[in-house]
């Protein structure tokens, strides 16, 4: 959704994007693990994760936070923006798990706009879905700093 900050206030409430699906890999998640330090088998050790009761490894919840901010990219784009920052999350909850090899994608909606000094605070409420699952695997309340 492509748009100038002063057309902010007029699409709160309004759905901004669905991504496109994108599968989890367990390339993924090692790559995760090793990165964040968090290499717990249940994530990282596929034969002893098949005799867990899940069946499987699952992907890191905090995986599916990290790709927000790449699937994010393609919910707003401010034409008018000097540049954003990630100012945090809010509501971050891992609804259910994300088995290795399943498909996510966001549904990103506006849900608030607060304008500052340099810039706009703006809120976008993530819902991280999971292919096949009427619950979303993650939903979450991003923070962005828009600077003007």
């Amino acid at each position: 959704c492509d748009m100038k900050t002063t057309d902010l206030h007029q699409h709160i409430g309004t759905t901004l994007t669905t991504t496109e699906w994108r599968r989890i890999s367990q390339a993924d998640i090692d790559a995760f693990g090793q990165a964040t330090g968090d290499t717990q088998w249940i994530h990282t050790d596929p034969e002893r994760a098949k005799h867990s009761p899940l069946g499987t490894t699952i992907a890191h919840g905090l995986l599916l936070v990290s790709w927000l901010p790449m699937l994010l990219q393609e919910a707003l784009v401010l034409e008018d923006a000097k540049y954003s920052l990630n100012y945090g999350y809010d509501k971050i909850r891992f609804v259910q798990p994300v088995p290795v090899g399943s498909r996510v994608r966001l549904v990103a909606q506006l849900i608030g706009v607060e304008g500052e000094e340099q810039g706009y605070k703006i809120y976008i409420g993530c819902t991280v879905e999971l292919e096949g699952s009427e619950k979303p695997a993650c939903v979450a309340e991003s923070i962005a700093m828009v600077i003007v």
